[in-house]
């Protein structure tokens, strides 16, 4: 038996009483309130501020939308556990939650899947089904796998994960009610459309930023053909955004909440990795640093800035990589 799976199709907007109640259902559960940091960089236009979810349990946001996934489906819908397709943050978050909560949780991974967060998905108590790329995308468009029992958690196109997202904004205007910007990375839009959501009803005039990588960048093109678009793809270091179009489903959320998309380079990327090192002593997986290098290209204006630092979970070798002044695989 399966809950009727929650829709945002036809929503333009995440109602703020909706991720008010999702930060109530993660009072108490391990999710942290991250620090808002100021970037240790003296800028003559504008004032960065990092807001740090890689230090969240599982080194990623995608905790507090799957855990308030969970929260929000019925005890009777959950005899079977949980399952998702997720490529690593989320698959991460799921597993924790589940373990937490005294289910189990399987997780749809491609096969190209970075070792590391395979690794952690299993260590937080989640089954992994590895299968091939086109399998899991798959996966993602149908909300279902074949030979699954259990309720499935779409890590993108769930109110219920948006709202736990959405947290997050909620903790930004707390800490920095003046915020001019804010920039997230784009991977499917449940972080922007949660955080953006919180804006459009507590302080409109912030604007909101997308990031991409320039080898996998749909919703770039998206915004400018006014509707779903399918770009090319080409793998990256930078696992945690970047895919071939924007999910139809999440369109509408997107294109109301959401103001551009800014587009960076790999090498951009990897030196804003390379900068939250030496200068904050912050570890962000690609997805994570690209906000960062987002404020700094200057694309996001100036005034008060805050980069969601979304992830840390990054392969020890491509960090040394970095580090190192390279470009990894």
């Amino acid at each position: 038996m399966t809950a009727r799976a929650p829709n945002v199709k036809d929503l333009d907007v995440i109602p703020l009483e909706k991720i008010e109640e999702a930060r109530m259902n993660l009072e108490h559960q391990g999710v942290l309130k991250t620090p808002l940091v100021p970037l240790n960089i003296d800028l003559d236009d504008k004032k960065i501020y990092l807001k740090l979810e890689n230090l969240q349990p599982i080194g990623s946001f995608k905790i507090r939308g799957a855990l308030n996934a969970i929260k929000c489906t019925p005890p009777v819908f959950l005899s079977n556990g949980v399952y998702t397709a997720s490529a690593g943050n989320f698959a991460q978050g799921l597993a924790w939650g589940a373990t937490k909560l005294g289910i189990p949780a399987k997780i749809v991974v491609p096969e190209n899947a970075p070792q590391m967060k395979v690794d952690s998905i299993q260590r937080y108590g989640g089954e992994v089904i590895r299968v091939p790329y086109d399998d899991w995308w798959g996966t993602m468009m149908s909300h279902t796998y074949p030979g699954l029992e259990g309720e499935f958690v779409h890590p993108v196109c769930d109110p219920n994960v948006i709202a736990g997202n959405g947290t997050a904004g909620l903790e930004i205007l707390e800490d920095l009610p003046d915020v001019d910007a804010i920039i997230a990375p784009f991977g499917g839009g449940g972080l922007l459309c949660g955080i953006a959501s919180v804006m459009k009803s507590k302080k409109p005039s912030t604007k909101i930023y997308a990031c991409e990588v320039e080898t996998a960048a749909p919703l770039s093109a998206s915004l400018a053909a006014k509707q779903p678009w399918t770009c090319d793809y080409e793998k990256t270091f930078i696992d945690g955004m970047g895919a071939k179009c924007v999910l139809p489903g999440m369109w509408n959320l997107i294109s109301n909440l959401v103001d551009d998309s800014i587009v960076l380079s790999v090498e951009e990327i990897a030196d804003a990795i390379r900068l939250l090192v030496t200068r904050h002593h912050m570890i962000a997986e690609g997805a994570g640093a690209a906000p960062l290098a987002a404020a700094l290209s200057g694309k996001a204006g100036s005034g008060n800035i805050v980069c969601v630092i979304s992830g840390g979970n990054i392969d020890n070798a491509k960090l040394i990589s970095i580090l190192q002044g390279h470009i990894p695989n």
